[in-house]
């Protein structure tokens, strides 16, 4: 539910969806509190995960919050203007898709779509670890993939997607030192960590962070894998957890239904 007042756009509750590699999770957010409002819910993401197998999870979305009007999508790809200009950790017919086009006709509903870990970022400097955090700060989900979130003073660089820097035999680094690398292969945390400490040594050279923020379902073990990094840059855990996408997907959302401040140039 949208709630509008003469000023412009507050008290806001929007729905927000995080499409992940291994789940589609949706919940109502109160964007001014960084809140999930009721419960969350989840479907597995479909196996493959073509569009009109994810799409179709989408509708089972709406129809369970009996949901009308915007909502925020956040995806596991680079979105720019509401395409997807790759396909990520899902089916290759993702990349150069009309994400926000194809959703809005399917659904018959608005969308405002944006990168997964850009979304979980944005939780996370307003509602989470980050707030008052300046400088290059860096957030890190760890999942499927390895997502990224890059903030300069509380600000967005969108779409930087470390995860895809080259790793070991010049394959994408998440291939190496994801979550589901671990479990594929069937690693202690501690072995490994010393891959995403491979990881974070690679992007402290390249970017010299101020602070990395670590998210995503690995994050919960840090003590099990700390003693293998060996970056001297500040390392915080987050603390939005798995509804930092849903959160972030919500704001995104809001904040593209605020009205335009006069004279400001949209």
């Amino acid at each position: 539910m949208l709630k509008l007042s003469g000023t412009g756009l507050h008290e806001m509750e929007l729905l927000g969806i995080d499409v992940g590699g291994s789940g589609i999770k949706a919940a109502i957010v109160d964007v001014d509190s960084g809140k999930i409002v009721g419960e969350r819910h989840r479907i597995s993401t479909p196996k493959p995960s073509r569009p009109s197998a994810v799409v179709e999870v989408v509708r089972q979305m709406l129809r369970h919050f009996d949901w009308h009007g915007p909502a925020g999508v956040c995806f596991p790809t680079v979105i720019v203007h509401g395409r997807s200009l790759t396909s990520g950790n899902i089916a290759k017919d993702w990349a150069d898709f009309p994400i926000q086009e194809y959703f809005e006709k399917e659904c018959g509903e608005k969308f405002f779509v944006l990168n997964d870990a850009d979304a979980a970022g944005m939780a996370e400097m307003t509602f989470g670890a980050g707030v008052g955090k300046d400088g290059l700060v860096i957030i890190v989900t760890i999942g499927t993939g390895l997502g990224s979130g890059v903030f300069y003073n509380g600000q967005l660089v969108p779409n930087i997607e470390l995860g895809r820097i080259f790793g070991k035999d010049g394959e994408p680094i998440e291939f190496y030192a994801a979550d589901s690398a671990r479990k594929k292969e069937a690693l202690s945390y501690r072995n490994w960590g010393r891959r995403f400490d491979f990881f974070l040594n690679h992007v402290v050279r390249d970017f010299s962070p101020d602070l990395f923020i670590i998210g995503g379902g690995a994050s919960k073990k840090l003590d099990s894998f700390k003693s293998q990094l060996t970056i001297k840059v500040p390392l915080i855990v987050a603390e939005k957890k798995n509804d930092a996408g849903i959160v972030g997907a919500a704001m995104y959302a809001a904040e593209k239904l605020k009205p335009p401040v006069p004279g400001e140039t949209v």
